[in-house]
Order: structure tokens, then C-alpha cells, then sequence
């Protein structure tokens, strides 16, 4: 088997962006050979794209056979660093807004309690209009959220409804 390069993401994606050399290659994934994945194509061209796939690690040449290179985009991947993994409350966020509530209580509390911190000021007294307005920049439906804040603990309510203030 002839070893393949190391692969190199703009060479793979110069070659897939071109159509003609994108068929020779999804045909020979398809486990056709080369004879039949070049047919209608000037010897001189085939040869050409061949070589192209070749170069960029698309293809190996095991025995007499070409065929799609099962590794190419694994490796292609592992020059990349994966990119960091949410912790905390950020793995709830998305933008910056709850997308998805926690279904552990102690990471319900979490989010809770960083939405009180970040939206309410201690001894601030809001009406309910304050309050959505401030919770529609961390969620779309602010009613659940409140309520979810108020059962919580975290934010007070007082009985008329008429105004709230962080516990």
C-alpha cells in the first residue's frame, strides 16, 4: 500500500470544488475502478485527476487498485484542536441565551442563580415589565423563567404581583 500524504484542507478542498474531479472521486468511494471512473475523460485529464487525488491523500494505490483513502479525513481533523467543550452554565447558553433548561437540579439552580446575578442588582425593586424586559435578552419565553426564578428562591414576589426584587 503507498503511504498518503499528510492531508492538507485546501488542497482536498480545491479539488472537491471542481465538479468534474468531485465525480471521478465519489465514484471510486463508490468502489468503482479507475478505468470506469474516468471513462469519457482525455487520458491526459484522467491522469491529471488521478494524480490530483493521489497527491492530496483522496486515494490510495493498494496493489493495482486505486481506492478512496479510509483515512484521509480523520487525519485531516486531528490538525485542528477540537474546540473547547461548555462548562458551568455556558452549556445551556447559546448567544448568550438559555436554549435548554438542565435537568439536574443542582445545574437548574446554577443557571438560576447566574440569571438573578446578571439581570437583577440587590436592592433593585421592578415591576413585572422591568422584569421580562431584562429576562428576554436570556430567554424567549420570559414567563417561564421568571416563574422558574421565583420558584428558586431567587427572586421575590410580593403578593399583588405588582413588583419583584432579587432574594
Amino acid at each position: 500500500m503507498t503511504e498518503s500524504p499528510a492531508p492538507d484542507g485546501r488542497r482536498i478542498a480545491a479539488l472537491l470544488a471542481n465538479a468534474e474531479i468531485r465525480a471521478v472521486w465519489a465514484r471510486i468511494v463508490l468502489g468503482e475502478r479507475v478505468e470506469a471512473a474516468t471513462a469519457g475523460l482525455a487520458p491526459g485529464r484522467a491522469s491529471r485527476i488521478l494524480d490530483g487525488l493521489l497527491d492530496a491523500g483522496l486515494v490510495d494505490v493498494v496493489g493495482e487498485e486505486v481506492v478512496a483513502s479510509e483515512t484521509v479525513f480523520a487525519a485531516l481533523l486531528t490538525q485542528w484542536p477540537s474546540p473547547a467543550r461548555p462548562t458551568g452554565v455556558d452549556r445551556f447558553l447559546r448567544d448568550g441565551r438559555i436554549d435548554r433548561y438542565p435537568s439536574n437540579a443542582a445545574d437548574r439552580q446554577q443557571l438560576f442563580a447566574w440569571v438573578a446575578e446578571t439581570a437583577f442588582e440587590p436592592d433593585e425593586v421592578l415591576s413585572e415589565a422591568e422584569i421580562n424586559e431584562r429576562l428576554s435578552t436570556r430567554a424567549d419565553d420570559v414567563a417561564l423563567l421568571r416563574r422558574h426564578l421565583v420558584d428558586a428562591g431567587l427572586l421575590l414576589r410580593t403578593p399583588s404581583g405588582s413588583s419583584y426584587s432579587r432574594s
